[in-house]
């Protein structure tokens, strides 16, 4: 890698590092900046709109702090370490209330059982932490080489922050508590993504010395920082691993269940609108006129297929569902669960 000039440093540190005066321009920049983000982000997944959500990414400006973190770091500047992580903080829980309060206003029937945009931000897997670390990556590499900063803009978007703590504020808002806490996951993974490449980033191009020559603050810095955010990583990973696992499960449950459920529907002429499965409940949705087939049917045909540990939810599109437990042919009727 090469190594950036003095210059370059006082650069980074003055668009990085947000004075602590709420009424320096970077502070009022930056706050103004997250309300509205968050909510054209609250606004776009209550509307299902994937247009309105990339239009707060763009517009969001977490990634500052949080590389500013990760500069801080590099620099073992404890003041700025502490600030640039308060920033963080204060912004997602501001983020997680305005989606609240959007969620209590907004009240959907169905808890955002069926929102695109909720259930793309709820199951977090391994592979969206290897593309916050190439996406960090690129924004830090974009930060350092003024060259290609124009790729600063496709990191915003590639990048999910604020849509997911809006998410969770709006989860939080109709008692989604664990979904509410996958989608925080999904923003844990992404800061410390950034953090973590953005560090060995800032490293890599001797950032530190070019800081020395500008006569900013640089501390000793220690191998144990870099061990520390790797740690992050790694722990953010754990859960993520699980999640992949259970996603793919459930793939392959849905897969099981699919030619089993349309051999029941076709005894009594009825149509399988969509079979899924989530957390290890299937999930059946079932069209057709009067009268309705037999739940206790469908659940002792996917107990001698092998599913009798699975929950089932069959859902009669414009009727009732009804809640088949494992390892029992007693259903009962009540309302979708979404959770």
């Amino acid at each position: 890698m090469g190594k950036v000039d003095a210059a370059a440093a006082r650069r980074m540190a003055d668009s990085l590092f947000i004075a602590r005066d709420w009424r320096s321009p970077g502070s009022t920049r930056f706050w103004v900046l997250l309300v509205l983000a968050a909510v054209i982000a609250g606004a776009g997944v209550v509307g299902d709109s994937t247009a309105t959500v990339i239009g707060a990414m763009i517009v969001a400006p977490l990634m500052t702090p949080i590389l500013g973190t990760a500069l801080a770091l590099v620099l073992a500047d404890r003041a700025h370490v502490v600030r640039s992580a308060l920033l963080v903080l204060g912004g997602a829980v501001a983020v997680v209330c305005i989606g609240m309060l959007l969620g209590w206003i907004v009240s959907p029937p169905d808890a955002f059982a069926t929102n695109s945009q909720v259930s793309s931000r709820i199951s977090p897997r391994l592979i969206d932490l290897f593309a916050a670390l190439a996406t960090g990556t690129v924004g830090a590499f974009a930060l350092v080489r003024t060259d290609i900063s124009d790729a600063l803009p496709g990191v915003a978007i590639a990048i999910s922050l604020v849509p997911p703590l809006a998410v969770t504020g709006l989860l939080i808002a109709v008692e989604r508590y664990h979904d509410a806490g996958e989608s925080a996951l999904l923003f844990a993974t992404n800061v410390a993504a950034i953090v973590a490449t953005g560090t060995l980033v800032f490293l890599g191009y001797r950032v530190r010395d070019a800081a020395r020559e500008a006569g900013l603050t640089v501390g000793t810095f220690h191998g144990r920082t870099v061990v520390a955010v790797g740690a992050v990583v790694l722990l953010v990973a754990v859960p993520l691993t699980t999640g992949t696992i259970a996603v793919a499960r459930d793939r392959a449950l849905a897969a099981d269940a699919g030619p089993v459920a349309e051999r029941w529907a076709a005894s009594g002429a009825w149509q399988i609108a969509s079979v899924d499965a989530r957390k290890g409940v299937i999930l059946i949705d079932v069209l057709g006129l009067p009268p309705q087939p037999a739940p206790g049917e469908l659940r002792t045909a996917l107990d001698r297929a092998g599913m009798a540990d699975a929950d089932l939810q069959l859902r009669l599109v414009g009727g009732r569902t009804h809640w088949c437990p494992a390892n029992t042919a007693t259903c009962t009727v009540e309302h979708a669960r979404t959770d």
